[in-house]
């Protein structure tokens, strides 16, 4: 797929894999209330029910706002900080199955 360049030479979209795993760390925080439920939509059709958000540590701008977002998805069965892998900067979020 070609991109197409808008007048400051920056790349009008970004194609992320659909994978289960989605790092938020090249995202502005305005991006991401879109970004997020798009994707987690994208893991469902493709059946990948459980999905790694990596938001960073930072100071809890990202995980705040990821966690809003994951409260307000009907679907979303539950989420959680991944703490399997150690880390409080990415929070695991379980969906359902769709329909």
């Amino acid at each position: 797929m070609s991109e197409e360049k808008n007048e400051f030479d920056i790349p009008d979209m970004v194609e992320i894999p659909i994978d289960g795993i989605l790092d938020l760390h090249s995202f502005q925080p305005s991006e991401v209330r879109d970004l997020v439920p798009d994707y987690l939509e994208e893991c469902r059709k493709k059946g990948i029910l459980e999905v790694r958000i990596i938001h960073g540590k930072g100071i809890g701008v990202l995980k705040n706002i990821v966690n809003s977002i994951l409260s307000d998805i009907p679907w979303v069965k539950r989420h959680r900080p991944d703490t399997d892998s150690g880390n409080w900067g990415a929070t695991i979020a379980f969906l359902e199955p769709e329909e």
